[in-house]
């Protein structure tokens, strides 16, 4: 990623995630960057950080998105990912004739 704006390294919470923008007549895909977020020292705070690699995008300028959540609402995302992602694995299990892993 070239010009990047958020810092990622061994720490980054996915560095390599597959990004879509969309705006009122386009639509891109480009590599993302997706982290989480809290201070070192007394968090108050979680923080989700979003870019997409800027090289394959033609609609937007370089950027990241940022959204900061309070702890209660980090947990309600939380719960609605996990049971969104329990959703894809019961579909999955049965597509597998209900038989789970």
């Amino acid at each position: 990623m070239a010009d990047r704006i958020l810092k990622a390294n061994a720490f980054t919470t996915f560095d390599l995630l597959e990004g879509r923008v969309e705006g009122h007549g386009f639509a891109e895909q480009a590599p993302a960057v997706l982290n989480v977020r809290t201070a070192r020292r007394d968090p108050d705070e979680v923080t989700l950080e979003l870019e997409l690699d800027n090289v394959d995008l033609d609609s937007v300028p370089p950027h990241a998105d940022r959204v900061t959540l309070s702890s209660s609402e980090a947990r309600t995302l939380a719960t609605e990912l996990r049971e969104a992602a329990d959703r894809i694995d019961a579909t999955n299990r049965a597509g597998d004739g209900g038989e789970s892993a």
